[in-house]
């Protein structure tokens, strides 16, 4: 069988580096058309799989969009799977030249999360973001949407009633489930609840649906008080550590948010395998780890390519009707992730 040809072939052939090339076919910068053009010639002088997507480029007929996005902690495995669903999605389009700039907040400052978006609304068509609920973020949404730029909440709605769409999971009905399996698992007794801050409005959704289930079905169980976690390994670690010396005969813990890491940590440390149930959201290592020795009983887990695919539809689909003031909620089904069918 031939080998198959890879992006080092079209960079001998071509003469241009390997770097110039995934440039040029992911498009997250602008690159030179002859460049483009040279680079397309020595893909389908090689047999490059991908040269379609370079002729796709260099068709002028083809509308161009340009869509930024604003994502959080760059060196997390969930964040780095989103980015590259987003540059996948973008290069699997046909029916335009997607361009894409995908910026990322140090922090969960409300400013920095207004700066981003407006940066990426003065270069591109559609701007889309994964931020906090916020008044500064309205008005930059307000403006944008005045320039025609319509703007995009993922996961966390921000900016309601301003925003073009809301993309991501109904929040309400995954405190739900995760309430309903720790009910299912765990004998009647104390549980905890993580969320990540009250500035993620997913978060409080999430509480909302988990204590509504508890009170409406549960009885026997008594949810805690709500403890804040800020999504990182180390708060939420001591929180756990805390939270099982306070209440040894705790019975299950829900992490709505980030940071279940520290979570699954603590509990391998001070209780066996199923001891306390344990409900998170993703799959990482960590919890998929968790999932297969019985730390964790179940993941509530975003399907990103879905979230993705649904942010292109919709921001092509705004920005060919910009008269449009309809705004939306478009809900995607989470995947549930059991220990049996890892």
């Amino acid at each position: 069988m031939a080998r198959r040809a890879t992006i080092k072939d079209v960079a001998r052939v071509s003469g241009l580096s390997t770097a110039t090339i995934d440039r040029a076919l992911n498009g997250r910068v602008t690159v030179r058309e002859e460049t483009l053009r040279r680079i397309a010639d020595a893909a389908r002088e090689v047999g490059y799989h991908a040269r379609g997507v370079l002729d796709h480029r260099l068709d002028a007929t083809v509308p161009e969009l340009r869509i930024g996005v604003v994502l959080l902690k760059e060196k997390q495995h969930f964040y780095q799977a989103f980015r590259a669903e987003i540059e996948r999605a973008v290069l699997e389009r046909t029916d335009i030249r997607g361009k894409v700039a995908i910026r990322f907040s140090n922090s969960q400052s409300p400013s920095e999360f207004a700066e981003l978006l407006q940066k990426l609304g003065a270069e591109c068509d559609a701007v889309a973001a994964v931020a906090v609920n916020h008044q500064s973020l309205d008005k930059v949404v307000s403006d944008l949407k005045a320039k025609d730029v319509p703007v995009f909440s993922l996961l966390n709605d921000f900016a309601q009633g301003i925003r073009r769409s809301y993309i991501g999971l109904n929040n309400m009905k995954v405190g739900r489930q995760a309430a309903w399996m720790l009910t299912q698992t765990a004998t009647p007794g104390r549980v905890g609840i993580f969320v990540g801050g009250n500035r993620w409005h997913g978060h409080d959704l999430r509480e909302v649906g988990f204590r509504a289930f508890m009170r409406e079905n549960a009885p026997s169980f008594e949810t805690l008080e709500t403890l804040v976690n800020l999504e990182t390994r180390q708060v939420t670690y001591e929180a756990t550590l805390s939270l099982l010396e306070r209440h040894p005969d705790l019975r299950g813990i829900y992490v709505a948010g980030g940071g279940m890491e520290g979570a699954i940590a603590a509990l391998r440390e001070v209780r066996p395998p199923g001891k306390v149930r344990l409900v998170v959201n993703e799959v990482t290592a960590d919890s998929r780890a968790g999932l297969l020795d019985g730390y964790v009983q179940m993941a509530i887990s975003t399907p990103l390519r879905d979230v993705c695919q649904s942010m292109i539809d919709l921001a092509i689909k705004a920005c060919s009707d910009p008269n449009s003031t309809s705004v939306e909620q478009h809900f995607l089904d989470p995947r549930i992730i059991l220990p049996e069918i890892l």
